[in-house]
């Protein structure tokens, strides 16, 4: 089981250009020029990991480089020794002292917005942008 657990690889030899899509967890360790999409997943980027890319997943860790945009439903934690150029954006942040960090942080609540109280139906008359009384 522990190979279940341990989702794909990415070794530090390896150069991918181009969209790395699934929906496990990744370990990348080499080079991506292009896009990372992982909604439902976990992606860590390894201490040798040099990204050019944006990259979207459910928590993203970073212990390397990476030179693009981070977009994470959960959690983003930026490990000492790592390098960030670009905007992050998810519901958590950390950074480690000697994390280097240049560009924007946006934390917002992806979370299901709470309900509203039912709404009157519109009338035509409310709708034409017509009559006020």
């Amino acid at each position: 089981m522990a190979a279940e657990s341990t989702g794909a690889r990415i070794g530090k030899s390896v150069l991918i250009r181009g969209e790395v899509k699934g929906s496990e967890e990744l370990y990348v360790d080499g080079q991506v020029e292009g896009t990372i999409q992982l909604s439902e997943s976990r992606l860590t980027i390894g201490p040798n990991a040099v990204l050019a890319a944006d990259v979207t997943a459910r928590d993203v860790l970073v212990m390397g480089r990476i030179q693009g945009n981070i977009v994470a439903q959960g959690r983003v934690e930026l490990r000492a020794g790592c390098q960030v150029d670009g905007d992050i954006r998810a519901q958590r942040l950390a950074i480690e002292d000697n994390a280097i960090f240049r560009g924007k942080v946006d934390l917002t609540q992806v979370a299901a917005k709470p309900a509203e109280a039912p709404r009157a139906p519109e009338t035509p008359a409310d709708s034409a942008g017509g009559g006020a009384a």
